[in-house]
């Protein structure tokens, strides 16, 4: 049992004094060979939140502001060069955007359609790519220029976007390893030959004190993810 709780109350200081989880988290994205937009689509697939739709619609419109910006530069017209940087993007939903294939090629009303394409969450790039080719129509001016600008100002974005998820890595993960300390607390308690269980479920003082640890364990893991959201979203 006295080894037990040593082997435990070690593995807690080392919880609490190794490196910082955003710190880590930062270093290897430095490290990460840079590859195009195509490794940013792969590493935005292994995400399991429910953000990763719409960050999978950011990473392809990445992608295709940089193709179209490719291939106007071969001097292709901007409807063929539109319909080919669609084709080539990897878009999670890549039936939704044959409408707008359609219209780049037969030279229907593109903007509309981008306007139409483009989700609620993560459409913002098509809808900066709509208000630039209305402008290069309306008064001539040099589509790829603005399409240059538009995929700058995207990976600047997303960049920030990328600084920011490894920032909060670390307050997240002090969050969970503060969660967690009440049950490493119970267990080096058994592990000295105390009955915390008894005394938490076999006595009213017990209960009650149980009800109040999980309600404030509870609201300050939603209290930390709110804050984590607010943070993101500014």
């Amino acid at each position: 049992m006295t080894v037990t709780a040593v082997l435990l109350a070690a593995l807690a200081a080392w919880l609490w004094t190794g490196p910082d989880p955003g710190t880590a988290r930062l270093r290897r994205l430095r490290r990460r060979p840079r590859s195009g937009s195509r490794s940013l689509r792969a590493r935005v697939a292994g995400r399991s939140r429910p953000s990763r739709r719409t960050a999978a619609w950011r990473a392809a419109s990445i992608e295709l502001c940089q193709g179209l910006a490719a291939e106007l530069s071969t001097g292709q017209t901007a409807g063929e060069a539109l319909a080919r940087a669609v084709s080539a993007a990897e878009f999670p939903d890549p039936v939704a955007l044959r409408p707008l294939i359609a219209a780049a090629r037969d030279g229907g009303d593109v903007p509309a359609a981008l306007l139409a394409v483009a989700p609620e969450q993560g459409g913002e790039a098509l809808r900066r790519l709509a208000a630039c080719w209305q402008v290069s129509v309306t008064v001539g001016a040099a589509l790829s220029v603005l399409v240059d600008r538009v995929a700058g100002s995207l990976r600047e974005a997303q960049a920030h976007r990328q600084d920011v998820a490894a920032q909060l890595a670390g307050p997240r993960a002090t969050a969970r390893l503060l969660a967690g300390l009440p049950v490493l607390g119970l267990l080096m308690a058994a592990g000295l030959g105390m009955r915390p269980l008894h005394f938490l479920f076999g006595s009213p003082a017990g209960a009650a004190c149980l009800a109040v640890g999980l309600a404030l364990d509870g609201c300050g893991l939603w209290w930390t993810r709110h804050l984590v959201i607010r943070a993101q979203q500014a």
